[in-house]
């Protein structure tokens, strides 16, 4: 008897020629691309390298302008998400699309409820949640309000309305942006579960070392283009970066150039206390320093950053800025007095997401570049200036910023406050959702800020980041300032030991 061939089974997706265009960027450029059954596959790539898009032409969230995308062998065409999820395609976005005023198990089964004579079936309704929840490793309490959750929860969630829709394979892009360590590893076990299940899950991701640990298989993009696919057992953080870049990146921070010994004190914070979030604190940040304020989530940085900058009413202190008593008690106050702040969320606090970075770029200064009316060519020339400043290419600068990367989002509002040049910078998160070849280009502008005698005050989660950029280290817990860590004491291990209580100095930083 002769042997019969075995049959090779077909990828569970496959791309082929996909492009995609939007105004003058090529999002995607002949994408080919093969997914397995069952498996995680990372996709990374620096910001509009095309992981998003490729994401969401898979799942039908965009249609893609060429090419063809087949499921298990055979040819599909989506108008929609969903007939994508027909498919068992789906995607969890990173700002999440939850009803937060409902109940886990209603949004889980939003639209698709078990129902008796036109009447939602609720016990059917409960056994079927038990089931999934069964199926997932998950617990959650079904009768919790969603808006009453932890983000890592609330993704749980996401998941769960994939599965009760019988998703099969699930892109998740950047899934842990927002989340806290140990929710990212909370969440890596439950990916890791769903690939045990046989759930396809496509991960996009700027954390390289997650990327490593959990998939099977990296597909590096460039310019829209696959560089690679390979096992992630045979890439490193600096093989991916190198493919990501088309270059090696050795060193991430630029070198420190400290502030002149005498240089003067821009901006000085005085026992600034709002409510229990911020108490009694003080600090100063002389021309061209870099100050970094670390601290676990809920210590108080974002907090203090906002009463500076006039965003939330102070209950106590003083702000002075070149030693004149200015106290913002509006964002608009403190602009003029010459502080200027990029928030934490740029989506939610920093741009208009409908449009364009032109109009981004020049709204806090529509009086200096139009007059009584507003001048589109004055606007224009002036963000091509801002937009240079920050190397944002002219193509950008003018589509919808709700259509740009994180990183160039991220460009757009950096440049908003560089036509008038301010006294203090505080950034907030300064690459959050930011690629590793765009952190590097934050890091030279703001590094170039500073040597132009402009104060900056950094907050950050990425322990790294401020310890990579900042001349001094402020460290806070439970809304007080209780460090300040300078030249060799400037230690990952100094920074924690403040946070946690560990270490602690005899009086306030001043």
């Amino acid at each position: 008897m002769v042997a019969q061939p075995s049959r090779v089974q077909p990828p569970h997706v496959e791309v082929r020629g996909l492009e995609k265009r939007y105004g003058g960027v090529h999002a995607l450029a002949g994408v080919d691309l093969a997914i397995a059954r069952g498996t995680i596959h990372g996709l990374v790539g620096e910001n509009g390298a095309g992981k998003s898009t490729l994401g969401k032409s898979i799942t039908g969230v965009v249609a893609a302008d060429a090419g063809t995308i087949e499921v298990e062998g055979r040819a599909v065409a989506y108008r929609s998400p969903r007939d994508a999820l027909a498919r068992g395609m789906t995607i969890i976005a990173q700002e999440l699309a939850l009803l937060p005023a409902r109940t886990v198990i209603d949004n889980v089964f939003l639209g698709i409820e078990p129902r008796r004579a036109s009447v939602v079936d609720r016990r059917r309704l409960r056994r079927r949640y038990d089931e999934l929840c069964a199926h997932a490793g998950f617990a959650l309490d079904p009768r919790a309000l969603v808006g009453s959750l932890r983000t890592a929860d609330q993704q749980k969630v996401e998941i769960l309305r994939a599965l009760a829709r019988n998703a099969e394979l699930i892109v998740m892009d950047e899934p842990t942006a927002t989340l806290t360590a140990d929710e990212s590893a909370r969440l890596f076990s439950d990916i890791r579960a769903l690939r045990e299940r046989g759930t396809t899950v496509v991960y996009v991701s700027h954390f390289l070392d997650e990327v490593l640990a959990l998939a099977d298989v990296v597909t590096i993009m460039r310019d829209g283009r696959v560089v690679r696919s390979a096992a992630a057992s045979a890439e490193t953080s600096q093989t991916l970066i190198s493919g990501m870049l088309g270059r090696s990146l050795d060193v991430i921070h630029p070198p420190k150039r400290p502030p002149a010994a005498d240089a003067p004190i821009v901006c000085s914070a005085e026992s600034i206390s709002r409510g229990a979030a911020v108490r009694d604190v003080t600090l100063h940040v002389r021309a061209g320093e870099i100050v970094g304020l670390a601290g676990l989530i809920g210590a108080g940085r974002s907090e203090l950053a906002r009463a500076i900058f006039g965003a939330d009413r102070r209950d106590g202190g003083r702000v002075l800025i070149d030693g004149v008593d200015v106290s913002p008690r509006t964002p608009r106050a403190a602009i003029r007095a010459g502080i200027a702040m990029l928030p934490e969320s740029r989506k939610e606090q920093g741009l208009l997401m409908g449009r364009s970075g032109v109009e981004n770029m020049t709204l806090p200064h529509l009086r200096e570049v139009s007059g009584l009316v507003v001048s589109g060519g004055r606007q224009r020339a002036v963000a091509a200036d801002l937009g240079g400043v920050v190397e944002l290419a002219a193509t950008r600068e003018r589509a919808p910023v709700s259509d740009l990367s994180g990183g160039n989002q991220q460009k757009v509002l950096f440049a908003k406050w560089l036509y008038r040049t301010p006294r203090l910078l505080i950034v907030d998160e300064p690459t959050r959702g930011v690629d590793v070849g765009t952190k590097r280009a934050i890091y030279e502008l703001i590094c170039g800020l500073a040597e132009q005698g402009i104060g900056v005050l950094v907050i950050s989660s990425e322990l790294e980041e401020v310890l990579g950029l900042s001349h001094r280290v402020l460290v806070m817990r439970g809304g007080r300032l209780v460090a300040e860590l300078t030249g060799a004491a400037a230690t990952e291990q100094n920074v924690m030991g403040a946070a946690f209580g560990a270490l602690e100095t005899e009086s306030e930083a001043a």
